[in-house]
């Protein structure tokens, strides 16, 4: 038989209790984090599957593209091919997501896709519409638009908040001005017709830098806000979303995100994902944010 000394027990009490307290701790944590609702929102134009791109060719992007995608909870993609589609659908079977083609509404031509973390997120709804006067019309190319150019949305429901948002994802025509400044005001009379109620995020590679005749089309006092102006935290990351496989090229911010609504912006981040060569994961550099639930951003002066 054995007997347990009196400071033997306790030692033992001492440890249970120190348990019980690191348990405690982890469950408090793990309960202020659920009650937080954040989750990460990101942009990125991956760079359509070019076999004439040398080192940078889709085969030696792929892995760091998916690795950061894995990482997020809400991404909107451009320039995402139909081969792409598959490739990423395949490798992040914890994700769902909405988009089609911009030639047929099916799978021919660039795709602009809303992913989304399906423990996460519910969708609701989805719908693409194209960049031109004809909205309705598939593979258009508006105005003096080289190509066409879509905008997917989607609204979703966020199974931790039990909140909803309506989500878009475009990308700007690269060449056409009249055309990026007929899209920056077609996208803002879509948002106008949404519900005051449900937060607004448009997001995407706009090819225009801020304060230019289409990002001002799309910023509002009392519709949307530039979501890199509501940042909590100090902005991390380059001065700019555009390297072109070369080097990151100063003040060159064309991919954004905008914001409306009772979601507030803990830090907009831009990222700088490497493949494992150390070469760029896209001639764009995404663009991130943390999200959570909260208090109207709309300016109210």
């Amino acid at each position: 038989m054995m007997f347990t000394s009196q400071a033997g027990r306790y030692c033992l009490s001492r440890r249970i209790l120190y348990s019980l307290v690191l348990v405690c701790i982890a469950l408090d944590v793990a309960w202020s984090a659920d009650s937080a609702g954040g989750f990460k929102l990101m942009t990125y134009n991956i760079r359509y599957d070019n076999p004439r791109d040398g080192k940078d060719v889709w085969a030696n992007r792929v892995d760091a593209v998916v690795d950061l995608i894995s990482k997020q909870d809400l991404i909107g993609l451009q320039e995402v091919t139909a081969g792409q589609l598959k490739t990423l659908i395949q490798r992040l079977p914890e994700f769902d997501f909405y988009g089609v083609g911009r030639d047929d509404g099916r799978s021919r031509g660039e795709h602009a896709p809303v992913f989304f973390r399906k423990s996460r997120f519910e969708l609701l709804e989805q719908r693409t519409f194209w960049l031109s006067a004809r909205p309705k019309q598939i593979g258009v190319a508006g105005w003096d638009a080289a190509l066409p150019r879509t905008c997917t949305w989607v609204l979703v429901k966020d199974k931790v908040a039990g909140k909803k948002m309506w989500v878009a994802n475009t990308h700007f025509d690269h060449r056409g001005s009249t055309a990026r400044l007929e899209s920056g005001r077609l996208i803002k009379r879509v948002v106008m017709d949404q519900p005051a109620e449900i937060p607004v995020v448009v997001m995407g590679d706009f090819n225009c830098l801020q304060k230019s005749p289409p990002y001002l089309a799309l910023i509002d006092k009392k519709l949307m806000t530039d979501a890199r102006l509501l940042s909590k935290q100090k902005i991390v990351g380059p001065d700019s979303t555009w390297n072109g496989f070369r080097a990151i090229a100063s003040g060159r911010i064309i991919d954004h995100i905008f914001v409306r609504g009772q979601i507030e912006i803990e830090q907009l981040s831009t990222l700088d994902p490497k493949t494992s060569q150390g070469r760029y994961a896209s001639d764009h550099l995404p663009v991130q944010i943390v999200v959570h639930w909260g208090q109207s951003n709309v300016n109210k002066n």
